[in-house]
């Protein structure tokens, strides 16, 4: 038991003896037990100096009276809390002190002596005013003195960097330096207010630096008082508020444009809880921001699509961007509406997503009309694959009677022979012959289309075709067909289906040049394809058109006179080559004729 007691005791000692605060402990005679370190500080003493003496050693002699009035009040078993007095140290000099009295009791509750714990307030001034001038010197604040004349007495780092002065430069210099001409009576209105011992807060003024930068500051000005109370003076802190301002302004444009945006603006937190609602929402959906604001975002999401929001979100929450989200969303009548959205995260000053902001166009009209020609596109598809199967059917149709009567109407001209009728026979002929070759392009469109074009492959002469067929058609036609070529190579291609392409070519070059006297054919081969031109002198080809003229049924525009044809010649032949992993194009100029050139592959 005695050591446990010891041991508290030990440890009593400690947190006494480093105690800032000054503690003497004396027994009833006035002698002093106990003397800690901050009272040697105070005092001068040493512990070994005044352990046992008496503790009128501190007290000035005229304050004696007062001491043993205290005393006496203590072995009384009063507690007497800190008051203002003076204690002497060691080298005679009387210091300013903050005093208690407590008495110290023993473990029979008996009065055996009393404690008494003190401040230096000197010393604790003269720390407060290092920690406010440290507070001062490091704050981001301009923090200025001056007195009732205008004249600046101290200058702190921060008004160093704001205003541009050091405080070399500046201490002693009036105010008027830091302000503008035109705002000299406002420093004169301040002075007024200090001098009645108001405090100016948060006064939005502009000032002036070195450089001549206007500085727009939030100042607040203090009166300072001396000892006595009396206002001596004025303390300012200004803060700059240039980005502040700028931020209110920007804060406030933005707020306008949100709010007078036609767009429904919205945003939510990460779980979904609205927290803003533009008038643009109030139009789109119908509630009022009263109505919506605090509740879920799935008031206005159909039960079938929540799935999307958990998307949105979980894409949010990574920092992404969710740009043009088509989408359904409900209105407050229950109307279903289709929306454009684009979602955004919202981020606070230290970057962390917080949020998501909606801005939700409405796009019904948009969607209807796509889906509206959505709708006439597969009519007209269907219809055009109705016009196929009816061009199929037709040409079929046809090719039957005609192959007949081409066959009787030979065998007629034959048994003809001198007769009148013969003249009308052969012109009967060729127009059934011209409607025989219409009806098969029109079944090879039907081919084409419907992918039963068939290609028989075999290794032939291009050049040698392409002689055969000038000489075909050569007796059929006043102009004269030049053609001379040396070269030989060997195609892998249907030999039936090229010299159709050739055919069809060669008519047309004489067709379209009803004036011409001439059509140049030749043949070109390098060592990977052989090139075939055909070259008319006629009306050519305007340069807008000659990238359309293979198209199905595409008819030139604007040729006088007007020329008989479906327009499917060309993109039959074209049909043709492109299958031969070939190549077909023209080179024309209007007035001048058209050169038509077909490439094949030697393998």
């Amino acid at each position: 038991m005695e050591s446990k007691l010891n041991i508290q005791q030990g440890i009593l000692a400690g947190i006494i003896n480093a105690s800032e605060d000054i503690i003497i402990v004396q027994d009833l005679d006035g002698c002093i037990i106990s003397w800690n370190r901050a009272a040697s500080l105070a005092f001068g003493y040493s512990e070994d100096d005044v352990l046992g003496k008496s503790a009128s050693l501190i007290v000035p002699e005229h304050l004696r009276g007062e001491e043993n009035e205290l005393l006496e009040r203590v072995k009384q078993g009063e507690k007497i809390g800190q008051f203002e007095t003076f204690r002497a140290t060691k080298a005679g000099k009387l210091i300013h002190v903050a005093i208690g009295f407590s008495p110290v009791t023993n473990q029979l509750g008996e009065i055996v002596g009393l404690s008494a714990i003190g401040r230096d307030i000197q010393r604790i001034a003269e720390e407060k005013q290092g920690m406010l001038a440290a507070i001062i010197d490091s704050s981001d604040d301009a923090i200025v003195s001056k007195n009732l004349f205008g004249i600046i007495t101290s200058w702190n780092r921060s008004a160093e960097r704001l205003f541009e002065y050091s405080a070399h430069e500046i201490i002693g210099r009036h105010v008027h330096t830091l302000i503008p001409e035109k705002l000299w009576e406002e420093e004169a209105m301040i002075i007024s207010r200090i001098k009645r011992g108001e405090k100016v807060e948060h006064f939005k003024t502009l000032r002036v630096a070195k450089s001549g930068k206007l500085l727009q500051l939030s100042v607040t000005v203090s009166p300072i008082k001396n000892r006595a109370g009396e206002i001596i003076g004025a303390s300012k802190i200004a803060r700059d508020v240039s980005q502040h301002r700028l931020a209110e302004e920007k804060q406030g444009i933005l707020a306008a444009i949100v709010s007078s945006s036609d767009d429904a603006i919205v945003s939510k937190t990460l779980e979904g809880i609205i927290t803003s609602w533009n008038f643009g929402a109030e139009r789109l959906f119908g509630y009022h921001e009263s109505e919506i604001i605090g509740k879920s975002i799935y008031t206005i999401i159909p039960r079938n699509r929540h799935h999307e929001e958990q998307g949105i979100i979980n894409k949010i929450k990574k920092g992404e961007k969710v740009d043009h989200f088509e989408t359904v969303r409900v209105a407050k009548d229950g109307r279903e509406l289709s929306l454009s959205i684009t979602v955004s995260p919202v981020k606070n000053r230290s970057g962390e997503i917080i949020g998501a902001s909606k801005i939700a166009r409405d796009i019904s009209e948009q969607v209807k009309v796509r889906e509206d020609r959505e709708l006439y596109t597969k009519r007209l598809e269907k219809l055009n694959h109705y016009k196929d199967e009816f061009i199929g059917m037709a040409s079929h149709e046809l090719k039957t009677p005609l192959t007949s009567i081409n066959a009787n109407l030979q065998l007629l001209q034959r048994k003809l022979q001198e007769s009148a009728f013969k003249g009308f026979v052969t012109k009967t002929l060729r127009h059934v012959n011209k409607l025989t070759a219409l009806v098969s392009e029109l079944l090879d469109v039907t081919r084409i289309q419907e992918g039963k074009l068939q290609l028989n492959k075999t290794y032939f002469d291009l050049a040698e075709l392409v002689e055969e067929c000038v000489e075909s058609i050569q007796p059929t036609t006043t102009h004269t067909i030049q053609y001379e070529s040396k070269i030989t190579g060997a195609v892998l291609a249907d030999r039936q289906r090229i010299e159709q392409v050739i055919v069809n070519l060669l008519t047309n070059a004489i067709k379209y040049s009803p004036h011409g006297k001439q059509v140049i054919v030749s043949t070109e081969m390098d060592e990977h394809e052989m090139c075939v031109s055909i070259q008319d002198f006629g009306i050519g080809i305007p340069a807008d058109q000659t990238a359309q003229i293979f198209s199905r049924f595409y008819r030139v525009e604007g040729l006088a006179p007007t020329y008989s044809g479906l327009g499917i010649g060309l993109y039959i032949s074209s049909e043709i080559v492109q299958r031969h992993n070939g190549k077909i194009w023209v080179e024309s100029e209007i007035g001048k004729g058209s050169t038509f050139k077909l490439k094949m592959p030697l393998k």
